[in-house]
């Protein structure tokens, strides 16, 4: 899947809506295999680590943020080792147009309140 190509933009458009939904339920966290699985379900196959999965998720919050005024959505994304964000949600957070600041906790703490705030009611 390439992206920008009709399928991807299919997929993102997934992603996005699993990931509003978490967020209007108290930015309720999704571990990279369940988020898979919800993708598979609507016919979607996307490998939880590679491929346009990395892509996928920075789109996502992009898309919903464009210009960095808003959380990100792709902080609902969670390892199932670590119960955080990969390294690249914070990358991303950190980088234009978002310039997130604070250690990785507080950082995706305050996008997660962020999120249950923004959401809240939706």
């Amino acid at each position: 899947m390439r992206r920008g190509s009709v399928e991807y933009e299919q997929v993102l458009h997934a992603v996005v809506e699993i990931l509003r939904d978490r967020a209007c339920r108290g930015a309720e966290t999704v571990e990279y295999g369940r988020l898979c699985a919800e993708l598979e379900r609507l016919g979607h196959h996307v490998p939880p680590h590679e491929g346009p999965m990395p892509y996928l998720l920075e789109d996502a919050s992009a898309e919903c943020s464009p210009d960095g005024s808003l959380p990100l959505l792709s902080g609902l994304v969670v390892l199932k080792e670590t119960g955080t964000p990969s390294k690249g949600f914070f990358r991303l957070a950190r980088r234009a147009p978002y310039h997130r600041s604070g250690d990785d906790t507080e950082l995706w703490v305050n996008e997660l309140k962020e999120l249950a705030r923004i959401y809240a009611g939706l």
